[in-house]
């Protein structure tokens, strides 16, 4: 199969669909690989590196949509880039569509068969492909917040663990799953005073028993919320339902109790956000202001650490790439449901269940 590798585009975007040993992998399992130029530059993997291992250099985007049969990028198609899909062309990304229903009408439009890394399933229960980069995100969360509550941020000025004989920064998260999980961890290393929100009392149970009480854990019920809220000098949102839009947890008459120069942090915001407030910024302008409290929104976070974030993907990814482009998308997916669910949209259509309602589109199983 002709695979193709376009560089990304989304503001401040360096990570890479493969890396040279990813291309190495697939050129060595029979397939052509075509990678446009400078697409690993920002993490410096040059075009010299891509054509050691076999693959070849486009000089343009077009040119990579044009001639692969498959595409495999990190971040979701911007709508000029669904232009250059076609029928019965195969892209395998992040697509994060339940937020994004232009995106969805024009990969919908172009007939493309739009698989999203964020649905694909495991055997355990779990999201494989999202997992590496909700790790990411949720340790970046905390290095963001302790960022964001320096006073010359315009935070609160509160050090996050503290200092003997001064009590450390207030900490909730919002989300007990991988990226809550990750957040807690790099909270509670640095000395925080962490509590995690969660509405599975079995999931909190499980995290009880990791942290060996070095972490609260609570019911998140709509006031316990609203006292994490309230008493929280950095809140991290990090909740998830795999293909749907993020549900609304905190509102903006609940955000109006938190103190001056708190911070908030949505993990969530790919997917639409969890705080009303919420809306989604970019690496170059990372922050603003609402109700006296810094939001930080980023949809790409795991972008700010691009070659760790890369690696980490592309060791994910690459068994399901190798497979797509061996038998193609529909054997592949018809001999593994767990793939399966990652299908978004075929054939001009919503595949997904979750992802069509929240769009509110017709949704047509595959």
């Amino acid at each position: 199969m002709k695979i193709g590798v376009p560089k990304e585009i989304k503001n401040h975007e360096y990570r890479v669909g493969m890396t040279p040993t990813a291309a190495f992998e697939a050129v060595q399992n029979g397939h052509q690989v075509f990678v446009e130029t400078e697409a690993g530059g920002g993490i410096d993997f040059s075009d010299d590196d891509y054509r050691a291992v076999g693959a070849q250099i486009l000089e343009t985007p077009e040119e990579v949509f044009a001639t692969a049969e498959m595409i495999v990028k990190v971040k979701e198609p911007q709508l000029h880039e669904c232009g250059w899909l076609r029928d019965g062309q195969v892209l395998f990304t992040y697509l994060h569509l339940a937020a994004d229903k232009p995106q969805a009408e024009a990969i919908m439009k172009s007939g493309a068969t739009a698989i999203a890394y964020e649905t694909v399933t495991s055997a355990r229960g779990g999201l494989p492909l999202l997992s590496p980069m909700s790790q990411v995100a949720g340790r970046l969360s905390v290095q963001a917040g302790a960022h964001y509550l320096e006073k010359a941020q315009g935070g609160r000025g509160i050090l996050l663990g503290g200092v003997p004989g001064v009590a450390p920064a207030k900490v909730s998260i919002l989300g007990g799953g991988v990226s809550g999980f990750n957040a807690a961890q790099m909270a509670v290393g640095l000395g925080a005073d962490v509590t995690i929100y969660d509405v599975s009392t079995s999931r909190l149970a499980e995290l009880d028993e990791l942290f060996q009480n070095r972490v609260k854990t609570v019911y998140a019920s709509q006031a316990a919320v609203q006292t994490a809220v309230e008493n929280s000098h950095l809140l991290i949102g990090a909740v998830l339902i795999p293909g749907a839009a993020a549900p609304k947890l905190v509102t903006r008459e609940m955000l109006k109790t938190m103190r001056r120069g708190s911070v908030v942090v949505d993990v969530a915001i790919d997917q639409g956000g969890c705080f009303e407030t919420s809306r989604p910024t970019t690496h170059a302008d990372p922050v603003y202001v609402e109700e006296d409290v810094i939001h930080y929104c980023v949809a790409n976070m795991p972008g700010a650490v691009a070659r760790t974030s890369t690696f980490a993907l592309n060791n994910a990814t690459l068994p399901l790439i190798i497979r797509l482009a061996g038998v193609g998308a529909e054997e592949a997916m018809a001999k593994d449901p767990h793939l399966a669910n990652g299908l978004n949209v075929s054939g001009g259509k919503i595949r997904h269940e979750a992802v069509a309602k929240a769009l509110d589109l017709p949704y047509e199983p595959a």
